[in-house]
């Protein structure tokens, strides 16, 4: 397909965008918190929360090295808990803004004040919550809960939000969680690195949301230096160590032969996707309109950001783009690892202002990851699919060119992405 054909119809209907966030926009978080109280109120016997599921943990990041360590819990009697975990699975049931913070409202994250160095600890609160993480499967737990929940929801660019929480004085395993054999075997290894025992995980099938809940309850390392990691570094820390991997494999691979355009939208996110030919380069630029969550004056100009890396790859943590860099990476390096190629990679992302809340980048990293899916358009150079892309963007040439390295610096050898 030519990537004229692709853009056949493709307008930017501003005004359509405006009634869609409308639509979108129905502020029901305050009802939903108000019914999850109201099931809080059913549920709790006494100073116990009893018959709870969990399916993830959370660990804050506020005083480090003393943390909040929480066991969130959907407090439905009735509700399945393997829908509350933050999994790729979201994308492909096609979920939501409004279904994700269903979702997240109704778990209660039951957490205490806790130490980060947990080398031997497997007893107690922090012990629970590391039996939680490494398990297979949602585990019942009961908590004993200092004071009522402080009903309210917490949102992160990074992490998938957060709902209520308590205090907790206690939470013990009512079952004997299952723990797979692969991560029985990096916890038996206390000589193996962080970084190699995440690797290995994802070479066996472990999805990222997987290893970085095992990396965050300090389920992984060296054993002197198991430490509880906070969410929002496990997310991004897990993503980076997992793209490191998979574009060492793509090293020596032969480069795409041609210019491929990818695209995709969810949850009011478009993701333009170039792989050009050549050795490996990587380049994220992000625009978010006026009036869309990270950039709310809706009169304001266009936000821009971007972040980049050559075939070396980076030595520094991305400040501009921060973890939506790290989760769009590990797309594109996963595709390429798949058909074992390397490339030049320019993904463009636009946040409409229908993305009135964020739901971390877990979206972002599904989105690009499904970019995937489907044909690619393809264009005669990198330059010449820029300039078709022009009309759809929410900008002008000029303007990316000023903030994409890619665009701007890559002009000057266009017959590096010709042939």
């Amino acid at each position: 397909m030519r990537l004229d054909e692709l853009l056949e119809g493709f307008e930017r209907d501003e005004a359509a965008e405006r009634r869609r966030l409308a639509r979108q926009k129905s502020y029901e978080i305050t009802d939903y918190l108000s019914d999850v109280e109201r099931q809080f109120e059913q549920v709790v016997q006494g100073e116990d929360l009893f018959g709870s599921t969990a399916p993830e943990i959370f660990v804050g990041r506020t005083n480090y090295p003393d943390v909040s360590a929480g066991i969130l819990s959907p407090v439905a009697e009735d509700a399945d808990p393997r829908d509350y975990a933050t999994t790729g699975d979201w994308y492909r049931r096609g979920l939501d803004i409004d279904d994700v913070l269903q979702r997240r409202t109704g778990l209660l994250n039951s957490q205490r004040s806790a130490r980060v160095n947990v080398e031997d600890v497997w007893d107690g609160f922090v012990g629970t919550q590391r039996e939680v993480a490494i398990a297979d499967h949602p585990v019942d737990v009961e908590v004993g809960l200092d004071a009522a929940p402080e009903m309210d929801l917490s949102l992160d660019d990074i992490s998938t939000p957060t709902g209520p929480r308590a205090t907790a004085q206690r939470a013990e395993l009512a079952e004997n969680p299952h723990v797979p054999r692969a991560v029985e075997k990096t916890l038996a290894d206390d000589d193996w690195a962080a970084e190699g025992a995440m690797t290995y995980l994802y070479r066996r099938g472990f999805d990222v949301y997987d290893v970085n809940t095992i990396l965050s309850a300090g389920a992984l390392g060296r054993g002197e230096r198991r430490r509880l990691v906070p969410t929002r570094w496990s997310i991004t820390a897990v993503d980076d160590t997992v793209s490191k991997y998979l574009r060492g494999t793509i090293r020596n691979a032969a480069s795409v032969d041609e210019v491929q355009v990818w695209y995709n939208e969810y949850m009011a996110n478009e993701y333009w996707v170039i792989l050009a030919p050549g050795n490996w380069e990587f380049e994220l630029v992000e625009m978010k309109a006026p009036g869309s969550i990270w950039n709310p004056d809706p009169e304001g100009d266009l936000y821009f950001a971007a972040a980049s890396e050559g075939y070396e790859g980076r030595t520094g943590y991305v400040e501009e783009t921060a973890g939506a860099y790290y989760a769009s990476r590990l797309g594109v390096l996963e595709h390429l690892a798949d058909v074992d190629r390397q490339a030049k990679a320019l993904v463009l992302r636009f946040a409409s202002e229908a993305y009135w809340a964020p739901v971390g980048v877990w979206q972002v990293r599904e989105g690009v990851r499904h970019a995937f899916e489907g044909d690619y358009a393809v264009a005669e150079s990198f330059h010449q699919a820029v300039q078709q892309l022009e009309p759809t963007l929410p900008c002008s040439m000029t303007e990316l060119r000023r903030k994409s390295e890619m665009v701007s610096g890559l002009q000057a050898s266009l017959g590096d992405f010709a042939r």
